[in-house]
C-alpha cells in the first residue's frame, strides 16, 4: 500500500514491479480506523470521494454495500452507536466502495458473532470468485483454510512456510495415518499400538477420538492394517492424516509466532 517503505526486496505482481498508484486497493485494518462521531453515510461518501469516486457514486456504492452488509437502517447513525460487529462490517464496506482489485484484509473477523461471520464470509467468497486479489492475515487457522489457495506463515518476521496449501498439507500428513477403535478408547488404542506395533509404527498423538501414528516405512500401510485385523483391533477408522492448518502453524511457528 505504500504506506512504509521497504527496506530491500520488491514486490511483483503477474511478473511485474508492483506500483501501489496504478491499481485500486482496499485495506481492511485490524484496529478501526472510522469516525466514531461521523454518521455511517458521512464518512463513507467521503471516504470514496477521496479514492477517486464522484459524489454521487460514492453515495451508490454507498447504499449497495450497507445493504449487502445488512446494515442499510444504520445510514445515518453515528459510527459510535453501532456495535463492534457492524462498526466492523461498515469498515468492510469502506474496504470494498471503490471496487478494489486487490483487498487486503487484517483480522477481518474480530468482534463478529456466527451470523455476522457468515455474511462476511460470503462477501469475501464473492471477492475471490470475482478475481479479485485477497490477501488474508489472521490466527484464525479456520477461515485462511476456507479462503486462501496459497500461504505464508510467518514467526518473528520471517517466512518458515509458503507455498499451496493443499501441497502443504499433504507433505505434513505423509508417513502418517489415523486410527480409530470402536471399543477401545485412544488412550487404550494408543497404549496397544506401543506395545505391539512398534516395529511399524510410532504413536506420536492420541486426541479425543482418534490416534496419530507414523509409519516406520512410508509403504507399510497395507501390512499395518493386515496386523491390525490379524490382532482383533476393532477398527472404527484407519486412513490416511491430513493436519488442520492450526497443526501446521503451532508445529511450525509454536506459541512465540
Amino acid at each position: 500500500m505504500d504506506v512504509f517503505k521497504s527496506a530491500g526486496g520488491s514486490i511483483l505482481l503477474d511478473g511485474r514491479p508492483f506500483k501501489p498508484s496504478e491499481h485500486q486497493i482496499g485495506y481492511l485494518p485490524e484496529e478501526r480506523g472510522l469516525y466514531p462521531k461521523k454518521t455511517v453515510s458521512e464518512q463513507l461518501i467521503y471516504l470514496g470521494v477521496l479514492r477517486g469516486l464522484s459524489t454521487k457514486a460514492a453515495r451508490q456504492s454507498m447504499k449497495k454495500w450497507l445493504e449487502r452488509m445488512e446494515i442499510s437502517e444504520y445510514e445515518n447513525r453515528k459510527l459510535e452507536t453501532l456495535s463492534k460487529g457492524n462498526q466492523q462490517k461498515v469498515q468492510l464496506a469502506q474496504t470494498l466502495l471503490c471496487d478494489p482489485e486487490i483487498i487486503i484484509l487484517d483480522e477481518p473477523f474480530s468482534g463478529l458473532d456466527p451470523v455476522n461471520s457468515q455474511i462476511l464470509k460470503d462477501v469475501i467468497q464473492e471477492q475471490i470468485q470475482a478475481g479479485k486479489l485477497v490477501i488474508f492475515s489472521s490466527h484464525q487457522m479456520s477461515y485462511v483454510e476456507e479462503f486462501c489457495e496459497e500461504i505464508a506463515i510467518l514467526n518473528h518476521g520471517e517466512v518458515v512456510l509458503s507455498g499451496d496449501l493443499r501441497e502443504i498439507k499433504r507433505e505434513f500428513g505423509q508417513d502418517r495415518l489415523v486410527l480409530a477403535s470402536l471399543e477401545e478408547d485412544p488412550e487404550e488404542l494408543g497404549r496397544r499400538l506401543k506395545d505391539t506395533f512398534s516395529d511399524l509404527l510410532e504413536v506420536e498423538k492420541i486426541r479425543r477420538d482418534r490416534v496419530i501414528v507414523r509409519k516406520k516405512n512410508p509403504h507399510n500401510k497395507p501390512l499395518i492394517l493386515k496386523r491390525l485385523l490379524e490382532q482383533d483391533v476393532d477398527l472404527e477408522f484407519f486412513g490416511l492424516y491430513e493436519p488442520s492448518l492450526n497443526d501446521i502453524f503451532v508445529e511450525r511457528a509454536g506459541d512465540e509466532a
